[in-house]
């Protein structure tokens, strides 16, 4: 099935998510400032919209097996996979190491997946996965890196510029590139300003910039659970070269420092990779009278090192 990453592709898979996932809810923070609480999404996470889009539009087309869909992750992208097969009536299997937390192992089976514990590393369930798929003929998923999960992402951008008219920048953590690359596709469209928030020990994006192509990178960072994707996408890459478009790093402990102040100030409980973008914006500089969307991408973290007694 033959997809490219473009604003119909994105208006596309507002159509076909329309009515499944919740739209974004964006609140007021400080002067200018507005959070986009895509953290409330189900699964807690903005992939369920990237992972309802990919099915939706393989059930559409016909091409969606009887084997269902698998995926290699025991993070936010596996959560959505197999949520999004459950709401479609799909089977889902979804490949893990072994020695995955038993907390997501449990979550992803009450979503009804058939969970593969293989290896001790993440390449070593990604090739199981593989191998799952081409044995059963089971449609493979991607965490970031399609075009179907990146425009069923960026259908975030035409909710957020519903809620605030007059949105002029939007602020986004990058991990693989998915939420990004399609947020800035649909932000290209209504010459919306694209900030892209990665720490700085886990800079896949701007790395790839610098050397002109995806490169692979060292992952090491507070924010690596869910942004270290040790190497970017293309259409994240084709994005980031667009005008309009700022490539950020943040320290972690800046990054540390922006999820606090989420919970202290706004009793808002997000990831490290959420908090990333927030720390991007914090003490920069900015025109007077603008409107930023400050795009809070998920909360699938322990909340245990917040809360504190008395707090």
């Amino acid at each position: 099935m033959e997809q490219q990453l473009d604003y119909a592709a994105v208006r596309a898979a507002a159509d076909r998510i329309a009515g499944g996932i919740r739209p974004v809810t964006v609140a007021p923070a400080a002067e200018g400032v507005w959070y986009a609480l895509e953290h409330l999404q189900h699964t807690g996470s903005f992939k369920a919209r990237g992972a309802l889009n990919f099915l939706a539009a393989h059930h559409r087309a016909g091409t969606l097996p009887a084997a269902g869909v698998t995926i290699a992750s025991g993070g936010n992208a596996g959560l959505a996979c197999a949520w999004a097969a459950r709401a479609r009536s799909v089977p889902a299997t979804v490949f893990l190491p072994a020695n995955a937390p038993r907390v997501k192992v449990e979550r992803l089976r009450r979503y009804g997946a058939q969970v593969r514990l293989v290896g001790d590393r993440y390449a070593e369930a990604l090739a199981a996965c593989q191998e799952f798929a081409a044995g059963t003929g089971a449609l493979s998923s991607h965490a970031y890196d399609h075009p179907l999960i990146a425009a069923g992402a960026g259908t975030l951008l035409d909710e957020i510029r519903a809620a605030l008219p007059g949105l002029d920048t939007v602020v986004v953590a990058v991990g693989g590139g998915g939420l990004f690359a399609g947020v800035a596709t649909a932000a290209r469209e209504h010459g919306v300003r694209v900030i892209a928030a990665e720490p700085e020990n886990c800079r896949a994006l701007n790395a790839a910039l610098a050397a002109g192509r995806p490169v692979d990178v060292a992952v090491d960072s507070v924010a690596a659970d869910s942004l270290g994707a040790t190497r970017v996408s293309a259409d994240a890459l084709a994005a980031a070269r667009e005008a309009d478009v700022e490539s950020v790093l943040v320290p972690d402990t800046a990054i540390s420092a922006a999820r606090r102040a989420l919970w202290e100030e706004h009793r808002l409980v997000v990831e490290t990779g959420a908090a990333t973008a927030l720390a991007a914006l914090r003490g920069a500089p900015r025109p007077p009278g603008e409107r930023v969307a400050v795009i809070l991408c998920g909360a699938n973290t322990d909340p245990g090192d917040l809360v504190t007694p008395g707090s």
